[in-house]
């Protein structure tokens, strides 16, 4: 059974090797420690971890962007930036738990949760949950959209 929760400061040592597998900058580690610590205190964010019997098992990383300078909350919009599930827990729900968990956070404070996947990586595994990305500038990253309505 998977749950999806915050992540704790506690969660670095699990989530280290996941941020190293989606790719990262040159910054040193201790460096990417003190981001993630920022962010877990920044309410503008959501650090989501899911959890099994196996520990932490994925992570998901969105950002509410805030109010729009002329449209202030009409178009409110929140980013998911990271979707992540360890190689032996993809296909066992994880992913798709992350992602409602994400959803439902978006849900209450933006109008719209936007994200790219890579063509042939990611986006079929949105697809299979339902969405349509659409074509953006890098045409190899399809944009996802969810309009929860207006505000």
């Amino acid at each position: 059974m998977t749950s999806v929760r915050e992540l704790t400061a506690g969660d670095w040592p699990a989530l280290w090797p996941m941020l190293c597998a989606m790719g990262i900058g040159q910054d040193p580690p201790e460096l990417h420690r003190r981001r993630f610590l920022d962010l877990l205190a920044d309410p503008r964010w959501a650090l989501l971890g899911a959890v099994d019997a196996d520990g932490l098992a994925g992570y998901a990383a969105a950002q509410d962007h805030g109010p729009h300078l002329r449209s202030g909350d009409a178009h409110r919009t929140a980013r998911l930036h990271d979707l992540y599930v360890r190689p032996d827990r993809r296909r066992h729900g994880v992913g798709a738990a992350l992602l409602a968990a994400v959803s439902r956070w978006a849900a209450g404070r933006v109008r719209h949760l936007e994200w790219q996947a890579h063509r042939e990586r990611a986006a079929p595994f949105y697809e299979r949950l339902g969405h349509r990305g659409d074509p953006c500038p890098q045409p190899e990253y399809p944009t996802f959209l969810v309009d929860f309505g207006p505000r």
